[in-house]
């Protein structure tokens, strides 16, 4: 039950985090392509790379089963928009928008991609294991 609410309070910052990320990025550069999703679900991405190498078995931090799942499942889960991404693309493809709707979709999932890939490597790099 621990687990859970530790789990819980990492997406609720992490929801908090990809509203005003969100918010900030629609009002820099306007809300007629999903900006804010694109960089939410790269960044997010990003960093799951990142999480995934440090918490995990060969990292060289020691982190509890608890604090991976919260920074993976809650933290990064809360903050990265996958249903939104979707629900967007949708939007986009009703509304004929076909160029832009597969510009999300390449944009997102290449990028995110190799996005997870980057922060992977880097984090292994600098930690300095295998």
């Amino acid at each position: 039950m621990a687990r859970l609410l530790m789990v819980c309070l990492g997406g609720f910052v992490g929801t908090g985090m990809r509203y005003g990320l969100n918010g900030w990025v629609s009002r820099k550069f306007g809300e007629t392509f999903p900006w804010g999703t694109l960089v939410i679900n790269v960044s997010g991405s990003f960093a799951a790379g990142i999480a995934f190498f440090l918490t995990g078995p060969d990292s060289p931090m020691i982190v509890s089963a608890t604090t991976r799942q919260v920074i993976i499942a809650g933290l990064l889960g809360g903050f990265t928009t996958f249903s939104s991404f979707s629900l967007q693309t949708l939007t986009l493809l009703r509304e004929g928008e076909v160029g832009a709707a597969l510009g999300n979709i390449v944009g997102s999932v290449v990028a995110g991609l190799i996005a997870a890939w980057l922060g992977f490597t880097l984090a292994r790099s600098l930690g300095g294991v295998r």
